[in-house]
């Protein structure tokens, strides 16, 4: 069918904003897995993420067929809206069906083409979901998930995108295909979906914006699920910054040099902004597919860090610190705890908060980098450390306000006080709901990003319209189906799936939460996996005052941080900060054991005298901060 371009004044409706200004800065002379993570950074802020049943309506303004001609029988005015398939659009002839947005209808019941359209996930969901749950924000992000026809979509399965090869399993009516796969490079042996070369670029595009906005998550996902590479279907490595196996990388810039942004993309980048709150940057930047992916990457290892040592211990985490490798391209480090092969966690920083600890328990940790080439340095010098009996900090995240309110004023909010900074990208919200017969967890929505010691954040619905809070001021706006609940619901923050943190209401019951905001009292400073309703107070339907902040106490206490000099000490060790309040200061030896006690330490003095310690490692506990010191 033939392209035509359309006046301004039919598509201006449909566009509500260019690139707005400011809105890539920091870019400028960054290039390579640099840039990457500089535009996952820009383009995972703010975000609003939608429910996946609110894709149907949202069509009607992303996906509308305003750029091929379809005799004339695209009239949104009458409450005709005709979808843009890409899986079944013929670009220079007449189309064998076209699709209007009511359409819809599940895989299970298609039989053909042309009956009805899905919701596509350009990546497959098994790639981001828990067993039969669908995880949020991947599960509903306007950028990869398109409608398309119905039965190439049940065709497709989750085979990835590909160069098609002589052996052909469908032929569907616009040229594209599924086949063997004769991707150059690839040892993949499995069927592939090869799309049109009207709409390989549009393809490549949106799996390249995957990699960049879900970085710091991709490890985590399914990738590599196949036995052998042979019949690995995600085409995922297993990196953050690379993302995609090579050879899979060469065929997406090529496609993404085959086919140029065409307005129609332009046009829905704006569209899913004005709904979305993020862009592709791949659509505003083509460009920049060849720049991050255009590393060269030595054959050498790395050297490997030094001076690897603990520099806090604490009940629940200690931090680790390390000299960094002396190399130049350096990706990261891993982190093995206790001889393990497999590392716990991975850093681009070369110090470390290790959490979620046993008290009273030793634990032994070695470090290697990691070079562009994923190349691996050989391993460091081991360090040993002892976690305390106890400390004053929480042992994890806790939920401290949760509101259950008219309509869509649904808020929680989720405060850090684990004396560590927190990564945030393996927890998440779960919700349960009662299907008649038995109670059962739905979709999650998943958390991203990192949260500092003593702050505090919300996850709002973005339809609420609570009197003093607003989207603007939320980390994260999500309608997915946890921030759904009406109060009769069990609510969860879980770690790593299921592994429950904190909850709001008792499982597999029917709670009595609804038209309520409930505030966790101020002494209670540790999450509990069963809820205890004596932990918090009640206040009135849709009260939000002071949500999103920490409150007095906390705030003066996160003030009150203290640095300890000199560290290897000889005699005196002095403390700097607002010292005045310390009621008490007690010496520790690494098993926790209190060796000194001394009560209003700095009533007219800045130092504790450690002359008498043997040589060694130490704690010093100021009320309920603890700091560890070397005593020469």
């Amino acid at each position: 069918m033939k392209k035509i371009l359309l006046p301004i004044i039919l598509i201006s409706s449909f566009v509500s904003a260019q690139v707005p200004a400011g809105y890539y800065d920091g870019t400028a002379g960054l290039t390579g897995y640099t840039l990457k993570s500089k535009l996952h950074d820009i383009i995972s802020e703010k975000n609003v993420n939608w429910h996946y049943g609110d894709l149907q309506e949202y069509y009607k303004q992303t996906d509308l067929d305003i750029y091929y001609d379809h005799n004339n029988t695209n009239n949104p005015s009458s409450g005709n809206y005709i979808l843009m398939d890409i899986y079944s659009e013929i670009p220079n002839g007449a189309d064998a069906y076209e699709y209007n947005s009511t359409q819809l209808q599940g895989t299970g019941s298609i039989t053909a083409e042309g009956q009805a359209w899905n919701r596509e996930h350009m990546i497959p969901q098994s790639t981001f979901s828990t067993g039969s749950i669908s995880n949020y924000p991947m599960y509903s992000d306007l950028f990869y998930v398109v409608p398309v026809d119905g039965w190439i979509n049940q065709r497709r399965s989750n085979y990835p995108y590909g160069v098609a090869g002589s052996t052909v399993y469908y032929n569907f009516t616009n040229g594209s295909k599924i086949a063997n796969d004769a991707t150059p490079g690839l040892a993949y042996t499995g069927h592939v979906y090869e799309p049109i070369n009207e709409f390989k670029g549009d393809v490549a595009r949106a799996l390249l914006y995957f990699a960049v906005r879900y970085e710091g998550k991709l490890n985590g996902f399914n990738h590599n699920a196949g036995t052998t590479p042979a019949n690995d279907e995600s085409q995922f490595d297993g990196t953050e910054e690379r993302a995609f196996e090579p050879a899979y990388i060469t065929m997406l810039k090529q496609w993404n040099a085959l086919d140029p942004v065409s307005q129609r993309e332009i046009d829905r980048n704006n569209t899913v902004y004005s709904i979305q709150k993020n862009r592709n940057p791949f659509i505003d930047n083509p460009g920049w597919v060849d720049l991050i992916w255009s590393e060269t990457p030595d054959t050498t290892a790395p050297s490997a860090p030094t001076n690897l040592s603990v520099v806090q211990q604490n009940a629940n985490f200690v931090n680790l610190s390390w000299t960094p490798s002396t190399d130049t391209d350096i990706l990261g480090y891993k982190i093995y705890m206790n001889g393990a092969a497999t590392p716990i966690v991975t850093t681009k920083n070369t110090s470390i908060s290790i959490d979620r600890l046993t008290p009273s328990t030793t634990y032994t940790f070695t470090v290697k980098s990691y070079d562009k080439g994923y190349l691996e340095s050989p391993i460091s010098n081991s360090a040993a450390a002892t976690t305390i009996a106890s400390d004053g900090f929480a042992k994890d995240l806790m939920i401290t306000k949760y509101l259950e309110g008219s309509a869509n004023n649904k808020a929680i909010e989720i405060t850090n006080k684990t004396g560590h900074e927190v990564n945030l990208n393996n927890y998440n919200i779960n919700i349960q709901f009662y299907s008649g017969t038995s109670y059962y967890f739905s979709d999650s929505f998943q958390l991203e990003g990192k949260i500092a010691n003593n702050e505090t954040f919300v996850i709002l619905n973005p339809n609420a319209a609570f009197p003093c809070y607003t989207n603007s001021q939320a980390k994260f706006v999500t309608a997915s189906t946890p921030m759904t609940y009406t109060g009769v619901q069990y609510v969860e923050l879980a770690y790593k799936g299921f592994g429950t943190v904190d909850g709001i209401g008792l499982k597999s019951t029917s709670n009595t939460n609804s038209n309520v905001s409930l505030y966790r009292k101020a002494g209670i400073n540790q999450p509990a996996t069963t809820f205890t309703v004596s932990e918090w107070d009640s206040y009135p339907i849709n009260y939000c005052q002071n949500l999103g902040t920490l409150s007095a106490a906390d705030l003066i206490a996160s003030n009150k941080e203290f640095k300890i000099y000199p560290n290897p000490v000889d005699d005196n060790l002095f403390v700097s900060g607002e010292t005045q309040d310390i009621k008490t200061a007690q010496v520790l030896d690494v098993s926790g054991k209190v060796i000194y006690t001394e009560k209003d330490p700095f009533r007219n003095k800045k130092n504790i005298s450690v002359q008498n310690l043997s040589t060694g490692f130490y704690f010093l506990k100021l009320d309920e901060k603890v700091y560890q010191f070397i005593k020469k």
